[in-house]
């Protein structure tokens, strides 16, 4: 049985890899939008654990609120509570995850902000290695990995 985190690894990979296969899949009308989005998302991911530890889980989540494009694939990729496992925050959606964090109590709140900085750390370890390689390396190795990740 795979642990919290053996969990977590594969399902960032898995996340972020298909955000990197759009950026090298597409043609080159959509390539540029495709490229912003990643960027968005790992600018999203990086600055979500610092904002945790600086401000606390809520007000993290209230700057990831307002960022569009690659932040709204992270909230989806944070409301995945199968995968994530964060605790207070079972069947969340990507809209009500907000109001659902302000709802905790202080230890659910506690345990809910240390989880999801597991989650975090996970999909920046993804982003560090798959958007630092060029579109046509990364699409090779990840198909042929065939779960969306270099090696």
């Amino acid at each position: 049985m795979p642990t919290k985190d053996q969990l977590r690894a594969s399902y960032a990979y898995e996340k972020v890899g298909a955000l990197w296969r759009a950026y090298s899949d597409a043609d080159v009308s959509d390539r540029k939008k495709a490229k912003r989005n990643c960027e968005d998302y790992e600018t999203a991911v990086k600055a979500l654990g610092a904002n945790i530890l600086r401000s606390g889980l809520s007000a993290a989540l209230a700057d990831l609120m307002r960022r569009k494009d690659g932040a709204k694939e992270l909230r989806k990729h944070l409301a995945d509570s199968q995968i994530s496992q964060i605790p207070g925050l079972e069947n969340v959606t990507e809209r009500d995850l907000f109001s659902r964090v302000n709802a905790l109590d202080v230890g659910t709140y506690m345990l809910a902000t240390r989880e999801t900085l597991q989650v975090v750390m996970w999909l920046k370890r993804a982003c560090d290695a798959l958007f630092d390689t060029t579109p046509d390396s990364a699409a090779t190795a990840a198909k042929a990995n065939g779960v969306g990740h270099a090696p």
